[in-house]
């Protein structure tokens, strides 16, 4: 494997049918995790710059993501399909892989996140993922401000959004 290239050596998922179920993520999912994000990232948003390899990518989420914060992955069909990680008051993350967007994994970890905090959280979108801002708003988050990009690693304009409980 070169270092500038998504992980191959895990087959991707196939679109799959059944049940989504969520559970914690666990260290044997890093790989899993690292190539969905890869892959998502690198099929919807073809513009982002990639600021790290893959290999890096896979230490940052062994290293950091499965320790530092709350990650919990999707599986369907007995693979995993997408991944989200939280803090508290913080949507970190939520990639599904392509080959399983559109099929309710993604609707399925939001979900989840909307239970672990209740009370409200933020998150991020870089401005050009037309896809993603579309399916949070869809499900009620709120478009608080859009930057310019000046304060991410990919220098990209972004844009914070939150979702509230409805009282």
């Amino acid at each position: 494997m070169r270092l500038s290239e998504p992980m191959t050596d895990i087959p991707p998922p196939l679109k799959p049918t059944g049940e989504i179920t969520v559970r914690r993520a666990e260290f044997k999912d890093v790989d899993a995790i690292a190539t969905i994000f890869w892959r998502a990232r690198s099929e919807a948003m073809p513009w982002l710059a990639a600021v790290h390899t893959a290999l890096e990518t896979r230490g940052w989420i062994s290293r950091i993501l499965l320790k530092k914060q709350d990650v919990y992955v999707a599986i369907r069909g007995g693979k995993i399909v997408g991944f989200m990680a939280v803090t508290p008051g913080w949507l970190n993350h939520l990639y599904v892989h392509p080959d399983a967007q559109r099929a309710g994994v993604g609707t399925i970890l939001l979900a989840h996140v909307k239970r672990r905090l209740a009370d409200g959280f933020r998150f991020w979108v870089f401005q050009k993922n037309l896809a993603a801002r579309d399916f949070y708003e869809k499900h009620s988050a709120i478009l608080l401000r859009e930057t310019d990009g000046k304060t991410n690693e990919e220098r990209e304009p972004d844009a914070e959004y939150e979702w509230r409980a409805a009282k």
